[in-house]
């Protein structure tokens, strides 16, 4: 018995016995894994709010750990603020920076709303003596915001979008209805925003995404705009077919899918959330309203807006989803509920302790872009776990190749026990098959690769493998919360394998609107196997804000 305990922990996260996709239930995370990133090839970073979490830190609790990734355990970091409900990303020099919060429940934190949290390069594997800086005196956002978004932008720094002022029940009705950014521009005066406006009061953690020629993609409620930081102006789009409505509290996801040369040409894909009309007031909700099985789908060119929307169906209907970016270009679906909403404790039938959601879909599904309408979505051999992952729950693509998923508390404070919907601790890795398999092995990779240049990598191909197809997907991994992955990212390089299968010659990204200069992990995917990732800086490392780099493409509009 010990041994088969022993084997289950040396396996733990990065293989499992046995062939297919499969769940793996692996240590717990200390603090309610509430927001998550991955912060280096062996360390994430977890926060919670400020309240009971048992990991403990200076006698109190944490409510900020470091997970490490090869022994599955949590170590607690200290935090001065309270980080419930922020956002964060990384800076063009590597640096993660948090941002946002709430005003805390114990004494032990600070006021989250305007802080700036600073989680410099750690090199340590193991997190010894990495620490997160905060001065909430003199370092700190303009607004307070709660439940905001964040976006790394071509010049390196993070655009910081929307939120909330003062927390309240349900919908957004304390509105922060601008933009602002770090390092700050305009001195530092945050920019008003029309579409956050229009798009009350169902609009809380927009979906934002960086185009490859710089403008920004921005999806809240069901209206969709086009946002030029240059030039400050706004561009708007097809709302979201069908009156579905994609952030919270009626939380869908987003993703921006795979770019690949020569034209780097974008696509969003939105899935799940609800069509409830805004109109109606949370005590005349159920945590039984079904949510929506809808995707939509739409190419930002001229051409494919005025085309708008394509229109297809999950397996299920989600709210709270998770849409991950895989290295092969596929789009993981996981986590969610399939009737209710997001928040907790506003419906007059909550289920289990708090939870505005019910039903919980806990079989993933896999998107494949490139299939025809219709046959794109799958589960077939897909697992399926018996953990809930509703309300508060986290998901991340790990440098191993397989999916982080943590976290899960539809309420107010940590709730132990085993009652439906209590605060979950357990945390699991979703692995691909290739996770049992031999699989392709990256060395010699460069630490920095500059824009629009051909660099050379060594690669083991396990000699099975046919090397009929090769991908090399550099990839941001984004900032997880609340079904939403701040920065992900996702570009495909060309690629050239050597004659003698040992070596690969890849041209990086154009410039920096393709990929935001920072930090990101490269994959091969040889014949659907996939290697570990290798963290990279892409372009010249320097803090925010930096010049354009690379070759300029012709713009989209």
């Amino acid at each position: 018995m010990l041994r088969a305990t022993l084997l289950s922990i040396a396996l733990g996260a990065s293989s499992a016995l046995g062939a297919g996709w499969n769940f793996v239930q692996n240590g717990t995370s200390g603090v309610l894994a509430l927001e998550a990133i991955i912060v280096s090839p062996t360390l994430a970073i977890f926060f919670d709010r400020a309240s009971n979490d048992p990991l403990m830190i200076n006698n109190n609790p944490a409510w900020g750990a470091l997970w490490n990734l090869e022994t599955n355990t949590a170590s607690p970091l200290l935090v001065v603020s309270d980080t419930f409900c922020a956002s964060g990303g990384f800076l063009s020099n590597g640096t993660m920076v948090s941002v946002g919060g709430h005003i805390p429940a114990i004494t032990a934190a600070v006021d989250g709303r305007m802080a700036i949290r600073i989680f410099e390069p750690c090199a340590d594997p193991a997190g010894l003596n990495c620490t997160l800086f905060e001065d909430p005196e003199t370092l700190h956002m303009e607004e307070t915001r709660w439940y905001p978004s964040s976006l790394r932008t071509f010049d390196g720094s993070l655009m910081i979008v929307g939120g909330i002022h003062e927390r309240t029940p349900f919908y957004n009705t304390d509105p922060v209805n601008n933009f602002e950014f770090f390092p700050p521009k305009d001195g530092g005066v945050p920019r008003p925003s029309e579409f956050l406006q229009r798009s009350l009061p169902a609009n809380l953690f927009p979906r934002v995404f960086g185009l490859p020629d710089g403008k920004v993609l921005m999806i809240a409620g069901n209206q969709t705009i086009i946002y030029d930081i240059e030039k400050n102006t706004e561009t708007i789009l097809p709302d979201i077919p069908n009156g579905v409505t994609v952030t919270n509290p009626f939380d869908g996801s987003a993703t921006l899918l795979p770019l690949s040369p020569p034209l780097y040409t974008p696509e969003v894909l939105v899935c799940g959330g609800t069509t409830t009309s805004t109109l109606i007031q949370p005590a005349n909700l159920s945590s039984q309203d079904p949510a929506t099985d809808q995707c939509s789908r739409m190419t930002i060119t001229p051409e494919g807006i005025k085309k708008g929307w394509q229109v297809e169906h999950m397996l299920e209907a989600r709210i709270m989803p998770e849409l991950l970016l895989l290295p092969n270009g596929e789009v993981l679906i996981v986590n969610g509920a399939q009737t209710g909403y997001a928040a907790f404790d506003t419906v007059p039938d909550p289920v289990g302790f708090q939870s505005n959601a019910d039903h919980p879909a806990f079989t993933p599904s896999l998107y494949s872009p490139d299939l025809p309408l219709g046959q794109r979505i799958s589960n077939k051999q897909m697992p399926t776990t018996d953990i809930a992952r509703v309300y508060h729950s986290t998901a991340s693509l790990t440098p191993n190749g397989n999916i982080l998923i943590a976290g899960s508390n539809p309420n107010g404070q940590v709730v132990n026990g085993t009652g439906e919907f209590h605060t979950e601790f357990r945390v699991e890795y979703l692995n691909p098959p290739f996770m049992s398999e031999a699989r392709p092995v990256l060395s010699n990779v460069p630490s920095k690769i500059a824009f629009n240049n051909h660099f050379t990598i060594d690669i083991d191909i396990p000699r099975n493998l046919k090397a009929s197809s090769i991908k090399v997907a550099l990839m941001d991994l984004g900032f997880s919360s609340h079904a939403f992955h701040s920065s992900s990212r996702l570009v495909f390089l060309d690629a050239v394998l050597s004659s003698n299968r040992k070596s690969l010659t890849i041209m990086s990204p154009p410039n920096n609107r393709v990929y935001p200069p920072g930090p990101a992990f490269i994959f091969v995917t040889i014949d659907d196997v996939t290697s570990k990732g290798e963290r990279v800086m892409v372009g010249n490392g320097l803090p925010p804000p930096v010049a354009d780099q690379g070759v300029k493409l012709p713009s989209l509009f």
